[in-house]
């Protein structure tokens, strides 16, 4: 005979639930991203299919795409090249959430060690996204 199905707690945050929740972070993340590049690259081939671009000579992104608000002031104004390198900022943010969402889960777990954990690796990613260059 089956055993009763064990009945969870309504708001129980368990380790399934929040496996569940940090795939589908990861999953909304990539595709969101993934459609925001899309719509900025058909803006961009649109807005430049009769340049032959020269090869020989590089040419880096524009110092105002360097930077977090020179890339929101180029998404508002509609430019492609700005809203491809949005596209790229959110899949980098994509993991960095994740991993603040873990910090958060294992907040309401009270698990110190994983706490701690999630804190360094959030840590070394900030430190590596905002140290002078």
């Amino acid at each position: 005979m089956r055993e009763k199905a064990e009945k969870r707690p309504e708001g129980h945050f368990d380790d399934r639930s929040m496996e569940t929740i940090m795939g589908r972070v990861l999953q909304v993340g990539v595709l969101l991203a993934s459609l925001v590049m899309l719509v900025g690259g058909l803006l961009y081939v649109r807005a430049h299919h009769e340049v032959v671009p020269d090869y020989r000579v590089f040419k880096s992104e524009p110092q105002a795409l360097r930077h977090i608000g020179g890339v929101m002031g180029g998404v508002a104004a509609g430019d492609p090249a700005a809203i491809i390198q949005f596209a790229v900022l959110l899949l980098i943010a994509t993991p960095v959430a994740r991993v603040i969402f873990a910090l958060i889960a294992f907040g309401i777990e009270r698990d110190k060690l994983y706490i701690g954990v999630s804190a360094l690796v959030l840590a070394v990613l900030l430190y590596g996204f905002f140290r002078s260059q």
